[in-house]
């Protein structure tokens, strides 16, 4: 399997960051690792291994990047406002620097996103935010409303980087149209802790008429990674 890890400087975040690329072809996916994780998470986790098959073959290329959590909506000794602008920041990192790369390594149409909990929070804010780039996107076990770091701090950063908020007041054709052309996935189980927000998010998504599957698994399904990774081979 071709393995790359890259590092470099990022004038967003005034700070070096680390990522990994598995696979040499395929659908790039940009994987965002779980609340203040790593870049080298889905390796260790072996979400990698469970899909190794189709990296192998050229059906899958993943970007596994590095979280500023701890920096940002997890800072609890920063005031929320400083929390806010540094997520900010980082979605720059990804928009400036990991983007270009993804599109020098890999020729696709295609562009996805996908995280495990608090992963997926960051792999729908993208997408939402930006569908004109991303064309899909895949959560498993995902919690979706930031307000909970904010300490009842609320601004207009937040509301556009809270899918909840945003979504259910969103207006605008230019968004919806697009959103309608992608595919979303809301994957979650019975007794994951984060089964209520998949279901707040599909609902809001329903009033808006916008194409999308919440796949709700059973057989004591519950937020941990022995189940991402029977998730993933099935939906990746």
């Amino acid at each position: 399997m071709n393995r790359e890890y890259h590092k470099w400087f990022s004038h967003d975040l005034q700070r070096e960051m680390e990522l990994l690329v598995f696979g040499h072809a395929g659908v790039p996916l940009l994987v965002f690792p779980t609340s203040q994780g790593r870049f080298f998470e889905y390796e260790d986790r072996d979400m990698i291994g469970a899909v190794a098959q189709k990296i192998d073959n050229g059906s899958l290329q993943f970007y596994c990047v590095d979280s500023v959590d701890s920096e940002s909506l997890y800072n609890r000794g920063a005031h929320p406002y400083w929390r806010i602008q540094r997520h900010v920041q980082y979605e720059r990192y990804l928009l400036n620097d990991v983007l270009p790369l993804v599109r020098q390594k890999n020729c696709s149409s295609y562009f996805g996103t996908t995280g495990c909990s608090f992963g997926g929070y960051h792999a729908m804010n993208l997408a939402l935010r930006h569908p004109d780039i991303v064309t899909h996107c895949v959560t498993m076990g995902a919690a979706f409303d930031i307000k909970r770091f904010t300490d009842g701090w609320y601004s207009e950063d937040v509301y556009f980087n809270n899918p909840p908020d945003f979504l259910s007041k969103l207006n605008d054709s230019w968004y919806i149209d697009r959103y309608r052309g992608m595919g979303l996935l809301l994957v979650t189980g019975e007794h994951d802790l984060c089964w209520d927000e998949n279901e707040r998010l599909a609902a809001i998504l329903s009033s808006k008429g916008i194409p999308h599957r919440l796949e709700v698994w059973r057989n004591g399904t519950g937020h941990d990674w022995p189940w991402w990774h029977r998730m993933a081979q099935v939906y990746f």
